[in-house]
């Protein structure tokens, strides 16, 4: 393992310290603004104490391991710092929309960089590679570290949520008191309770995760921004356990970010959008990217009139009008799931919808499989993930072979997605549940992104994104993309790699299942024209990935670059994705195909029904979580 990260390197570091402090819920409030191409707000983050350590003693006698295992250095460094007297306090009954208003009557005093910054200095916040810092008689503060990058960060603070009406049935305390280090325990006992609600109870759990966010602030929290990490500390706190565990953030994101691209769609008309980038979502809000940071998320996104918000949420929202010309957009996400995979794309799409009578026979299809395909559902034992209102638990869900979905695009496309893509859409889904069972997620949204994309497609939660270049390829390019894409909600979302080097987890099984499905959703194909598209494709497989082995860097063509230390972390929980910020691997296709060639000679070794019956068993005990090839 690395101890030093190198930020020039084409490894991505992640150096979030979770093993320390663990996000265990996001929610954003912001404003997307196309005139300067910024996104503006303010995120919540709601945290609890990490794994690998665990409080002993309230005094602070607790070791603090620096962050990769060495021993905290002082360093000299500007520290970014508002006076207390100009916190701006939010009142808790505040309405949720007016969140983003606090703080921002203050004087921006944003250097070139962005960074907030002030005329009071201060020194000794360690560096990136710390988590300690020493301050006068060498008592150690602990540090918090969040993946961020091309972000202008403005303030952080504590948030009160003790000051929330109604929250006492989360104290286990008979009553307040004024002592402030009861306080400060009785603050971190709420959002653990909070966090750790049942999964029957996730309606209140979101109602009160909105009633917090709302809370007034209890103190401004010194930061310091490096070029990939957002470093926190709180002076005198000296462990995970005693730092606050509830935060809020002002930040703003910077017109040339690298996890969101400001273009225009093809009709001309201006659009922003997450489009896979190797950073993932670090330039859009600071947070924790290693995949192990599993968190659900509330997002509210105000735009003008006219544009349309999609975002990876278990619900289809609609717009609420806050003032002329002014709507907000609002989505949450109840399954705990890694902050790379939250996406948004904002324009001014247009939803092509299908005639009404077609609508009622293709969506909410329910039928009931073989008894063969069906016992190992209805009988299985208890989900192994952590809880949270799970779809494989849901009788409803378990039939439901055509989850309602939606098709977005720009107007000029809309024709194009009327003849191809629509009428592919239940016929896809029904393949997929037909070979995998349940859909792990409740709606899915497909949009045709911009022509800048550079992919044919990807898939996040609830949303799938297409390259218009699927469309006048008739419905088999169509259909093989859509399966493809559908097929990652089971591998590459549902069930995640520990460790995003095994990228043939996610890429391998998709590509194989493509086939799988396609081949079910073309009933009107015969056995044997199924099979001649299938060898054919692998075929053609065989030869692009026979011309990437003979002219690549051999080191970008192992499917576990890390080998025997993948999967592992430093003391802290930060690491490297190795080769991710390397260019010419972005366009390689080895890691899908070498992960095809497996699993197929696996189904032809021991019978294609027979492992088709062992990956439907392997989801329903692995959804939900993240694993390793080995």
């Amino acid at each position: 393992m690395e101890t030093q990260l190198d930020p020039m390197t084409d490894d991505l570091p992640l150096m979030a310290n979770t093993s320390y402090m663990l996000v265990k819920h996001y929610i954003l409030d912001f404003d997307v603004d196309f005139k300067s191409k910024v996104i503006e707000g303010i995120i919540v983050l709601f945290f609890e104490t990490g794994s690998r350590y665990r409080k002993t003693s309230s005094t602070g006698k607790g070791s603090c391991q620096s962050q990769f295992g060495e021993t905290c250095k002082m360093r000299a460094s500007e520290l970014c710092h508002t006076p207390v007297t100009n916190v701006s306090a939010c009142s808790s009954k505040t309405e949720y929309n007016d969140i983003a208003v606090c703080g921002k009557g203050e004087e921006d005093t944003s250097d070139k960089n962005g960074n907030h910054s002030n005329e009071e200095q201060a020194s000794g916040i360690s560096s990136s590679k710390d988590c300690c810092d020493i301050e006068n008689h060498g008592n150690k503060d602990f540090l918090l570290v969040l993946d961020c990058c091309d972000l202008s960060v403005l303030k952080v603070e504590e948030v009160d949520v003790a000051a929330v009406s109604g929250i006492e049935k989360f104290t286990r305390s008979a009553e307040l008191t004024d002592v402030s280090k009861e306080l400060e325990n009785l603050r971190n006992q709420i959002v653990h309770e909070l966090v750790t609600l049942p999964a029957d109870r996730w309606k209140e759990q979101l109602y009160y995760f909105t009633r917090c966010s709302q809370a007034p602030g209890c103190g401004e929290l010194l930061f310091t921004t490096g070029t990939w990490s957002l470093e926190i500390r709180k002076s005198g706190i000296q462990t995970p356990t005693d730092f606050p565990h509830a935060i809020r953030i002002w930040y703003k994101t910077k017109p040339e970010g690298r996890s969101v691209t400001w273009t225009t769609d093809q009709s001309g008309r201006p659009c922003v959008y997450t489009m896979g980038s190797p950073i993932n979502n670090r330039a859009l809000f600071p947070c924790q990217e290693p995949p192990i940071a599993l968190s659900t998320w509330q997002a509210s996104v105000r735009t003008a009139a006219g544009f349309v918000v999609l975002m990876s949420g278990e619900n289809s929202a609609e717009p609420v009008q806050l003032r002329e010309g002014i709507l907000s957009w609002y989505y949450y996400v109840t399954m705990p799931m890694p902050a790379s995979t939250f996406t948004i794309a904002v324009g001014c799409w247009q939803e092509v919808k299908q005639q009404s009578f077609t609508a009622a026979i293709q969506t909410n299809i329910e039928f009931s499989l073989p008894s063969s395909q069906a016992d190992f559902r209805w009988h299985e034992e208890v989900c192994g993930h952590v809880e949270y209102p799970c779809r494989f638990q849901n009788p409803a869900a378990r039939l439901q072979a055509v989850i309602p979905y939606r098709v977005f695009a720009p107007w000029c496309l809309m024709e194009h997605c009327k003849e191809c893509l629509l009428q592919l859409i239940p016929q896809c889904l029904s393949a997929a549940y037909t070979t995998l069972g349940t859909h792990p997620f409740s709606r899915l949204d497909v949009l045709i992104v911009p022509s800048n994309f550079s992919s044919l497609g990807m898939a996040s939660p609830h949303i799938i994104f297409l390259s218009q270049s699927v469309l006048p390829g008739g419905s088999h390019l169509c259909g093989t993309r859509l399966c493809h894409e559908i097929a990652h909600a089971w591998f590459g979302l549902a069930i995640g790699a520990r460790d995003w080097t095994e990228e043939w987890i996610s890429e391998g099984f998709a590509t194989f299942l493509e086939d799988i499905f396609w081949a079910r959703a073309q009933q009107q194909l015969s056995h044997d024209e199924v099979r001649g598209q299938r060898e054919l494709k692998a075929l053609l497989r065989w030869r692009r990935l026979r011309d990437e082995v003979q002219n690549s860097e051999e080191e970008l063509q192992v499917l576990r670059p890390k080998k025997e230390s993948t999967g592992e972390l430093s003391e802290s929980g930060a690491s490297v994705v190795k080769h991710g910020l390397k260019a010419e691997k972005i366009f390689m296709q080895v890691h899908y195909l070498k992960g095809y060639f497996l699993l197929r000679s696996l189904a032809r070794t021991i019978g294609e029904a027979s492992y088709l019956a062992s990956l439907r068993k392997f989801v329903h005990r692995f959804h939900g979580q993240l694993v390793l090839s080995q």
